[in-house]
């Protein structure tokens, strides 16, 4: 009995070690499929690897020839060039030499031929040449003439620039008074700007225009507008010109940037509170006026109406929501023209 189990046990290792030994022939052989197929890749990659280089290598061939061939024909171009550069100097040489000899035997037959006929000549060339002269003199007559008319007008031109510029002066003087003068001599000067305005585009003052009448308002008041503009219709315009521009002018008289800032501020808040003491008057509604749904508020200088609405988007339309239209003296004929259109 234990030799029949001792045969069993043999038998059982046999076949044990036969299938362990054929799993692992089974794995070993699937590893080498493995490697086989991993070097069949290497070999195709190789000799993809060898055919570009083969492909790189002859274009590289070609570029060769094709710089080889370059070279030589740069090399026959500059040789040619050289050669043609020396025939052209030879070719310059030889025509300045022919010049030269045909200007000499020129010159020299015009001189002979000159010398010959001189005596002949001599008085047809001079008597046209006399001609000329007495030509050129009456010439330079008419020209000293009209020279000295011209220099008489030029006198006047320039006496009329001197009595302008004088006239600048004066008027920069009292722009200069007025923008640091009272609030009551900044608003006389604002009037006369805007006066003179109206009367420069040929409104006639009393007539299209007054100045300071006295109206009536609802309460009974006494209201003095600066300027009333008669319209077509039976309309009527308020024009208000009082302004101050005091800020403006210490604006304008400082370099400091912090003064100016401070004055750019105060300058836009007095238009501002201008907007706000002129709207409670109500002067397109006072009584015995058929006047316009709104009153224009005259800057009468320019730079000072630009800087104003360039540093305050929003201070033409809230003047314009007070039933007030700022006006400067570039726009104030042009506002006038579309309200009465």
């Amino acid at each position: 009995m234990e030799i029949i189990l001792l045969i069993a046990g043999v038998i059982v290792g046999v076949l044990l070690g036969f299938f362990i030994a054929k799993s692992k022939q089974s794995g070993l052989s699937s590893k080498i499929e493995e490697k086989e197929k991993s070097l069949i890749e290497k070999d195709k990659q190789i000799s993809d690897a060898r055919s570009e280089t083969e492909h790189e290598r002859s274009k590289v061939i070609v570029l060769g020839n094709e710089l080889s061939t370059s070279k030589a024909n740069y090399n026959n171009l500059e040789t040619r060039l050289t050669e043609q550069k020396g025939e052209l100097e030879e070719l310059q040489t030889k025509f300045t030499k022919e010049f030269e000899n045909l200007a000499g035997k020129i010159l020299e037959d015009k001189s002979r031929k000159f010398t010959e006929q001189n005596k002949e000549n001599l008085d047809t060339i001079l008597t046209p040449l006399k001609e000329r002269i007495a030509d050129f003199e009456k010439k330079v007559n008419e020209v000293y003439i009209t020279e000295t008319k011209e220099r008489a007008a030029l006198a006047e031109q320039l006496r009329y620039l001197h009595e302008l510029n004088k006239q600048m002066s004066e008027e920069a003087n009292n722009l200069t008074r007025a923008l640091k003068g009272d609030s009551k001599t900044q608003g006389n000067w604002g009037e006369y700007i805007l006066e003179s305005i109206l009367e420069k585009s040929g409104l006639v003052k009393g007539r299209e225009f007054v100045i300071q009448e006295t109206i009536k308002s609802d309460d009974g008041a006494n209201l003095r507008p600066d300027v009333i503009v008669n319209m077509p219709d039976n309309k009527s315009m308020i024009i208000d010109s009082k302004v101050s521009l005091t800020a403006y002018e210490a604006f304008c008289s400082t370099d400091d940037k912090l003064l100016k800032e401070k004055s750019l501020s105060e300058h836009i808040n007095s238009i501002r509170r201008h907007i706000k003491g002129l709207s409670p008057k109500d002067y397109q509604n006072l009584y015995g006026l058929q006047s316009l749904d709104f009153v224009l508020m005259f800057i009468p200088i320019e730079p000072a109406f630009a800087l104003a609405v360039q540093n305050d988007a929003a201070l033409f339309y809230d003047a314009f929501e007070k039933n007030i239209v700022i006006v400067s003296p570039s726009t104030l004929l042009a506002t006038l023209r579309t309200i009465s259109s």
